[in-house]
C-alpha cells in the first residue's frame, strides 16, 4: 500500500479549504489542528501553524503506507540492489513512523494510512475523480532521486520531456515528480488533472479564485492564487499550479 500525502503548514485553514474544496477534494479527516483531502488520486493534510512562523505556507513530501516494518524491510531491500539503505524506522512526534533519506540529504516520511491525528476519518464520495495530487522533489541529483522512488514502491512513468525529470505513480493514488533544481532538495506541491482544464479554471474562477492558463512546451497549467500569500510576501508563496495530465 503506498498513496501520496503531503503535508501543508499553514496559518490559513479556512481559505486552503475553501480552495481544496472547490479544486475538487473531499474532506475525510476534520480536526482544529489537522484536517485532510482526499482527491481522485492521492490525499493532501493540512496543518495549523502560527502566522509568520517560519513552516507557515510550506510543504513536506510525504506518503502514506500500510506497514512501516515491511515498507522499511521493501525499500532497503529494493535498494540494496544500488548500493543505498534509505529506509529508517522511527518514532516521530505523531508517533511511529519511517523516514526515507535520499543520497542528496533530503528526507520525508511514510506514515500508516488513515491515522487521524485528533480528528475523525469519515467516509467521503463526490471527489473529483480527474484530480491527482502531486508532490515534487526538486534535487541536484534527479537520477539518484529517482533510483530512491523506485526503492519505495513508486511506478515510473515516462513523459515526454528532454532533460532530468521523472515521473511515478503509485499504487493508491497520487503522482511523484523529480524535476532538477540547484541548492539545497526541497519539496514542491501541485496537482495534476485528467480531465477538461478550461472547465476547471471555469469552476475554480466562478468560486472567486484568480486563475490563470499558461502553455507551456509539453502541456498547459492552470495557475491558481496561493491562500498563504495574503499572510505574508507574496512571492514566498507562488501560485498553486494544476497541470494538465500529459499523454506518454
Amino acid at each position: 500500500m503506498l498513496r501520496v500525502r503531503p503535508i501543508h503548514f499553514t496559518s490559513r485553514m479556512d481559505q486552503w479549504e475553501r480552495l481544496l474544496t472547490d479544486l475538487g477534494l473531499v474532506k475525510t479527516v476534520d480536526g482544529t489542528e489537522w484536517q485532510e483531502f482526499d482527491a481522485g488520486a492521492g490525499r493532501l493534510a493540512l496543518h495549523r501553524t502560527a502566522a509568520g512562523s517560519a513552516e507557515d505556507g510550506t510543504t513536506s513530501f510525504g506518503v502514506e503506507v500500510g506497514d512501516l516494518a515491511e515498507f522499511a524491510r521493501r525499500t532497503n531491500q529494493a535498494g540494496a540492489e544500488t548500493g543505498n539503505t534509505p529506509a529508517e524506522l522511527i518514532q516521530a512526534d505523531h508517533g511511529d513512523s519511517c523516514r526515507i533519506t535520499g543520497e542528496d540529504g533530503f528526507s520525508f516520511l511514510a506514515d500508516k494510512a488513515a491515522h487521524g491525528a485528533g480528528g475523525q476519518r469519515k467516509d467521503f464520495a463526490g471527489a473529483d475523480p480527474s484530480l491527482a495530487v502531486v508532490e515534487v522533489w526538486f534535487t541536484e541529483d534527479a537520477v539518484a532521486a529517482a533510483e530512491t522512488l523506485r526503492s519505495i514502491g513508486a511506478r515510473f512513468r515516462p513523459v515526454p520531456d528532454d532533460d532530468e525529470t521523472a515521473d511515478f505513480t503509485v499504487k493508491n493514488g497520487g503522482v511523484l515528480m523529480v524535476r532538477a533544481g540547484s541548492g539545497p532538495a526541497r519539496s514542491g506541491l501541485g496537482f495534476e488533472y485528467d480531465g477538461d482544464l478550461d472547465a476547471l479554471r471555469d469552476r475554480l474562477t466562478a468560486a472567486g479564485h484568480a486563475v490563470s492558463l499558461t502553455e507551456e512546451a509539453f502541456g498547459r497549467s492552470l495557475h491558481v492564487a496561493n491562500p498563504d500569500a495574503a499572510a505574508g510576501v507574496e512571492g514566498h508563496h507562488p501560485a498553486l499550479w494544476v497541470s494538465a495530465r500529459r499523454p506518454a
